[in-house]
């Protein structure tokens, strides 16, 4: 409890908020939408539990996850964090597959520049095909997104303003 008044969490479970509060330090009075959302989505006895079985040096960590988790179970009730992280693996995946095509359309490029000359007399039939099976595939090789969930999220449903306090 700092000074007089209680922290968030006591104002709102309207309880008299002692020295030895396990909230307080994690939520000040300044700030009582932040307690608000986690006793809604976790309920208070749950992280205090929590707390109570974390090291100290842990909880601010903790908290921090918990409100984050309870942001993203507000906006999204199914998924949660998993729909933004789902939704975040599908953008690397699109990105991973446009880079492969951008590098696939720059080698061959360089190649139609730079053609190379076979030389007769050291030519290794075995070798012909040697591009293809070994220098190509790197460009070609992308992450699948097939078990990627597509959730509806936008940028700014992740990284909006409101989702981490």
């Amino acid at each position: 409890m700092a000074g007089n008044s209680p922290c968030a969490s006591c104002k709102l479970l309207r309880r008299r908020c002692t020295r030895d509060c396990i909230f307080a330090p994690y939520f000040p009075s300044s700030d009582p939408q932040k307690f608000a959302l986690v006793h809604k989505v976790f309920g208070a006895s749950n992280v205090s539990k929590m707390l109570q079985e974390l090291p100290f040096h842990q909880r601010a960590d903790a908290v921090s996850s918990l409100v984050y988790e309870a942001h993203a179970r507000v906006r999204d009730p199914v998924y949660g964090c998993v729909g933004a992280i789902s939704y975040l693996q599908n953008q690397v995946s699109e990105l991973q597959m446009q880079l492969a095509v951008a590098q696939a359309e720059i080698f061959c490029i360089q190649m139609q520049q730079e053609p190379v000359m076979p030389n007769p007399e050291t030519e290794d039939p075995d070798q012909k095909s040697y591009l293809l099976q070994n220098e190509l595939p790197q460009y070609l090789n992308y992450a699948s997104s097939s078990n990627v969930i597509y959730d509806s999220l936008s940028r700014d449903n992740i990284f909006g303003h409101d989702m981490v306090s």
